[in-house]
């Protein structure tokens, strides 16, 4: 992968269509991480955290939608990895419980990979857009979620809880943002990185 390749993660328990997607995306130019379940997928999200997720629905050992809860439980980080369910399911109740639950799209098999190449750029231009001012504030991973969960209403104290941190830590880690985003209190920093989309509360 080289600095300027998108890393996609495909997450797909067949591995004939698996395949098919790694080819077809890695002759778009994207680099492609591939997983055969939900728990493969969501241990690759913890050593590299891909630009972009296409996951199927029904798998084996954690489906798509329990991969998808746990990523919202496990870091307010993930809901910015744009999120694309790829799946055989049509029903319209299935689409309404995939997008409630955080997906960015829902595209039904057989796969139209043109289709499926223009959700991505989309999807991937909306991020490059977030990212131009994220870049002039340079938020780390740490100050990103102590933000995101003071957004949430959490104290200090919980939020330590959350994230395995100290009191200390969390209002370190609080006040360093609130310094880099110029602003007097906390509360500023939420609304201001709210406002950037620096942070989904």
């Amino acid at each position: 992968m080289t600095e300027f390749q998108k890393h996609i993660l495909c997450i797909e328990d067949n591995r004939d269509t698996a395949a098919l997607l790694a080819e077809d995306l890695g002759e778009r130019g994207y680099a492609v991480t591939l997983a055969h379940d939900g728990q493969q997928g969501f241990d690759v999200m913890q050593e590299h955290c891909p630009d972009l997720v296409i996951c199927d629905i029904n798998m084996p050992v954690m489906s798509g939608f329990e991969l998808l809860d746990k990523l919202n439980a496990a870091s307010p980080r993930f809901q910015d990895v744009p999120f694309i369910f790829l799946t055989a399911l049509k029903d319209r109740d299935t689409e309404l419980k995939g997008r409630l639950q955080g997906a960015d799209d829902y595209v039904v098999k057989p796969i139209d990979f043109d289709l499926l190449a223009t959700i991505i750029q989309a999807r991937l231009a909306r991020v490059a857009r977030k990212e131009v001012w994220r870049a002039t504030v340079d938020l780390n991973s740490r100050e990103i979620d102590s933000l995101t969960w003071s957004a949430r209403g959490k104290t200090s104290d919980e939020i330590a809880q959350i994230l395995g941190l100290t009191k200390r830590n969390v209002d370190f880690h609080l006040d360093s943002a609130r310094t880099k985003l110029n602003v007097a209190t906390r509360t500023q920093a939420v609304v201001k990185a709210v406002t950037g989309g620096l942070i989904v509360p």
